[in-house]
């Protein structure tokens, strides 16, 4: 193995001290109690995409008020943390996992509003996704059998290794990420950000990876079904056929992208539980209710970049755990309206062994 470099969810972020000893328990990606420290930055300059409760920023400005805080030595996000541990130089970032953050992708600096903020001196240094950080260290290199001279690559985040994985380098080509959660994306000439629908663009070579986030995806599947019983189920499912059922299939209050909004409530009530008000007594037609719901938040995903000037739709490439399920797949074609197809490589990780050979 001659480079490593890792993807992580940007918005899973946590406080180290100088050793990288993490000060508490991480933030994921979807923990948005930091409402209050979000309204405050809905005061800041221009529209930006940290002026969330989920966003890398907000979260920093939450940490730092808990106790202990002032041991604090680097903010760092998922990615950052795990290559830090093995290279052992913390407090580095790449300007992909940074943009939730606050980072300035298109003059390449941490903007000035940011830096007048308290605890701006924990923020770390930014690189290029793929640049070289430096060695792993030897210690780690002989415990795991790596090469003494592996290269450590500042890495990026899952979704946009995702696309790079899908091999996609023309605009009106989305790709959809079918993990966890919904993540949509595609290229475009023009940088396009909402914050108030949830979208971003992150820089991308000469062009700009427009895309969001649901906080609704296959994640909300697994509450439910284990792997056989999606395979039985979904054999079971016409995909050419609408479900009765109109579903918002959240893991709790709260949306992102295509619209913006911590107070939506999941359709149907209580869907995070096994508890569902109102449930279908055939399992077949309740999976069939989520997976259409699921794909009519595609949809919409797609018309709103579109809307906001993304190069029209002309086909989708599916990764994650969710590309493998061909009656879902005819059933987002249908509902999206162009051809759908399953990236060759459909993991996030393969994009990141893509982007260390770079």
């Amino acid at each position: 193995m001659r480079g490593i470099a890792i993807d992580g969810t940007s918005g899973t972020v946590l406080l180290c001290d100088e050793n990288l000893a993490p000060l508490s328990s991480p933030l994921l990606y979807n923990d948005d109690r930091a409402q209050p420290q979000a309204a405050q930055l809905k005061a800041i300059p221009e529209a930006h995409a940290v002026a969330s409760a989920t966003s890398g920023l907000a979260k920093l400005l939450w940490l730092t008020r808990q106790p202990g805080s002032e041991h604090a030595a680097c903010f760092l996000h998922q990615a950052d943390w795990l290559a830090a541990l093995l290279g052992g130089k913390p407090g580095i970032s790449d300007y992909h996992n940074a943009l939730k953050t606050g980072y300035d992708v298109a003059n390449l600096c941490w903007p000035d509003w940011l830096m007048t903020l308290p605890y701006s001196h924990l923020l770390p240094e930014v690189l290029a996704p793929g640049e070289v950080i430096g060695c792993i260290q030897p210690g780690i290199a002989a415990h795991f059998g790596i090469h003494p001279q592996c290269a450590i690559h500042a890495g990026t985040t899952d979704s946009t290794a995702a696309f790079i994985a899908a091999g996609v380098d023309e605009p009106g080509v989305g790709v959809t990420s079918l993990g966890t959660t919904l993540v949509l994306k595609q290229l475009s000439e023009k940088r396009i950000d909402a914050p108030e629908y949830g979208v971003y663009s992150h820089r991308y070579g000469g062009l700009w990876l427009v895309g969001g986030a649901s906080n609704a995806g296959a994640g909300v599947l697994r509450n439910f079904f284990d792997d056989a019983q999606l395979a039985a189920l979904s054999a079971r499912i016409d995909p050419l056929r609408d479900s009765p059922s109109d579903y918002y299939p959240l893991p709790g209050t709260g949306e992102r992208f295509p619209v913006n909004d911590p107070q939506l409530a999941p359709r149907p009530l209580r869907l995070s539980s096994r508890q569902v008000t109102p449930r279908p007594a055939d399992d077949a037609q309740f999976l069939h209710g989520l997976l259409q719901g699921l794909a009519r938040i595609e949809a919409s995903g797609y018309a709103r970049l579109a809307e906001l000037g993304a190069p029209p739709l002309e086909r989708v490439v599916s990764s994650g755990g969710g590309a493998k399920n061909a009656v879902w797949e005819k059933m987002r074609e249908r509902i999206l309206g162009v051809p759908v197809s399953v990236a060759a490589h459909p993991e996030a990780a393969y994009g990141s062994a893509l982007l260390a050979r770079r």
